[in-house]
Parts: C-alpha cells; sequence; structure tokens
C-alpha cells in the first residue's frame, strides 16, 4: 500500500470515483465520505457515494446525503457504478468484509483502491493507495488531512466542513475521549474560522430523534441494565422483542453504551443487541483497560483501545452468560484505579 500523497498530482484528472465504507455507516463513516464526494466534485471527479447498508435517519441532513445510494436496496445500478470505476476510496473500515453483502463485489474489482481509515489491523494487501493512522481521533479528522496536504484547503466550504466536524465530534464523544488530541481541536479551530456553525451540528445529531426512542432508553437503563461492582463493569442486554416494542430504527440505539461509563467507578460498559442473524456486541472502557484486545478475544470483534465492537452466533442469553464469565478473568484490570 503506497502513501495516499502519492494521488495527489492526479487529482486535477476527472475519473469516476467511489467512496464507500463500513455497513450501518455511523456519522464520522458519513461525514467523512460525503466531505471527500464533495472535496473531489470540486475537481469535475463524478463520485457516487455508496453504502453498504441503510444508515441511521439522524444523518439525513447532512449535504449530500440524499444522493447516497444504499447497496441493499440498488444492488443492480450499484454494481454496474462500482464496476465502471476507476478510483474506490475505501473509508473508515480496515477490512473488505466490514462492508457486509458488497465484500465480493469489492474483491473482484480491478480499480484503484484507496484506504483511509484510524483503525488498527488494516488489509493493506488489498489496497494500492492508503492513509492509515490509529492515533487518529475520527476518520473525518483524516480527511481533513488529506484535503489540507493536498494543496486545496481553500475548497473547503461549509458543507465539508460540517460534515468533518460531526464526524469528528461524534467519534471522540464530543471530544470527551483520549483520541481528542491536539490535532483534532486545531481541525475545530480552523473549521470555524471558515463559518462552521458548530451548535446546529450538535443539534442535527443529538436533538433529532423520536419521543419512543427517550422512553427505550428509559426501559433499557430501569430494566436491561446490570452492573457488576466487583469488577466494575456493567451490561446492558437488548433482545429483539424490546426493539420491536418501541419500534427503533437504524440509529436510535447509537451512544446507549455510554451511559454506564457516568456511573462513578465503571471502567468497563458492553451493550449486546439480539439482531437477527446475530448478537452485536459494543464495548467502551475508560482508563487503561484494551477494549480492542477484550473484543477480539472474546467476542470475533475489535476495534480502538477503548471503543470497539463485536458480534456473536450464540443467542443472546448464552453470549450474555460467555460475558459475565470472561470478565471474571479481568477483576484485576477492572479494579486498578
Amino acid at each position: 500500500m503506497k502513501p495516499i500523497q502519492e494521488i495527489f498530482p492526479l487529482l486535477r484528472q476527472p475519473k469516476k470515483v467511489v467512496i464507500t465504507t463500513h455497513q450501518k455507516p455511523d456519522a464520522d463513516a458519513m461525514g467523512s465520505s460525503l466531505a471527500l464526494a464533495n472535496f473531489l466534485k470540486q475537481f469535475g471527479h463524478s463520485v457516487t457515494v455508496i453504502s453498504p447498508t441503510n444508515w441511521a435517519a439522524f444523518l439525513n441532513w447532512m449535504p449530500g446525503c440524499k444522493e447516497v445510494l444504499d447497496y441493499e436496496k440498488t444492488i443492480d445500478k450499484s454494481i454496474k457504478i462500482l464496476k465502471e470505476a476507476e478510483w474506490l476510496f475505501c473509508l473508515d473500515f480496515n477490512a473488505l468484509h466490514r462492508t457486509k453483502n458488497m465484500t465480493n463485489t469489492l474483491t473482484q474489482l480491478n480499480c484503484v483502491k484507496i484506504l483511509i481509515d484510524h483503525h488498527i489491523e488494516p488489509q493493506v494487501e488489498v489496497f494500492d493507495y492508503g492513509y492509515s493512522l490509529t492515533s487518529k481521533s475520527s476518520t473525518s479528522e483524516m480527511v481533513y488531512d488529506v484535503i489540507v496536504e493536498s494543496g486545496h484547503d481553500d475548497m473547503i466550504n461549509e458543507s465539508i466542513a460540517e460534515c468533518l466536524y460531526a464526524g469528528a465530534m461524534t467519534d471522540t464523544g464530543s471530544f470527551r475521549f483520549n483520541s481528542a488530541n491536539e490535532t483534532v481541536h486545531l481541525m475545530v479551530a480552523d473549521l470555524k474560522r471558515r463559518g462552521l456553525k458548530h451548535s446546529q451540528v450538535h443539534e442535527n445529531i443529538y436533538d433529532n430523534f423520536l419521543e419512543n426512542r427517550l422512553r427505550f432508553i428509559g426501559h433499557m437503563l430501569l430494566n436491561r441494565m446490570e452492573i457488576f461492582y466487583e469488577y466494575n463493569a456493567a451490561l446492558i442486554s437488548i433482545s429483539k422483542q424490546d426493539l420491536l416494542r418501541y419500534e427503533m430504527k437504524t440509529g436510535d440505539t447509537e451512544g446507549l453504551v455510554n451511559y454506564p461509563l457516568t456511573i462513578q467507578g465503571i471502567k468497563l460498559a458492553a451493550l449486546v443487541i439480539d439482531r437477527d442473524e446475530e448478537r452485536k456486541w459494543s464495548f467502551r472502557s475508560k482508563g487503561d483497560f484494551d477494549c480492542n484486545t477484550f473484543a477480539r478475544k472474546h467476542f470475533e470483534g475489535g476495534g480502538h483501545f477503548n471503543a470497539a465492537g463485536g458480534r456473536s452466533s450464540d443467542s443472546l442469553d448464552q453470549t450474555v452468560s460467555k460475558f459475565k464469565k470472561v470478565i471474571k478473568e479481568y477483576e484485576n484490570q477492572l479494579q486498578q484505579q
């Protein structure tokens, strides 16, 4: 995988470009993709953003989101566009399998593949060029870096700024996580100088839900949250019945895993959701507990040091029982102050 800087001299040569990201894209995945799309279109490139799946409704405000294709709903059209692509940008994921049903199609493409991502252990052998740096707060910050380093930061308009800010803000927990280092704050300062209205982005992301989601959260915290003070850990388990009862949609469980971390002393928070095909795990931690290693070892997952995900083919009860068993192995780590 060659450095992404090698494509900079080619930016003024219009090409057919596709930008994609991981399944169920979050604000960083969608924000970085749309920001890059807006940037490349200014050079005359033909750009299409294709998401492997649907996405949360609270992302629809993002400039350009209405033009994004949902691969699962537009398979024939999406495959045709992908086969005609000259450049494929892969954002906010480190391996092609993170694109779910798109994986085989992407694997078979002969176009130039370009990675921009901040997760560990990227699948470097499948990418021609790339920018992979785990110390970065978000893929949105990395897209900002690409724009600036290419010498075209004058092209950062209001739409690009909003998308980049949304991605960085959400991936850093509104700038509270350790990943929110000085570089992301310098980026925000630059975007503010360019006219970014950050409060409106916050409202679009966090104040844009229906009443049933708030009642769902109350139900989860009251009836589905378990606290294990002997391990400084907490678990929220959500059944399919819970999702149906409150009519939860894609994105409605976003951020729920962070709630237990507000409890004094809790260092590890886990959330498991009973999906149709599998059980999906989310892990968050404070301090020196490594969520990435924990998720990789026990739940077929991975991610970042303090934030990771996983999966299980076991039933909800079985995978919950496994979690309760394995956290005993980490008693000493979780009890350390």
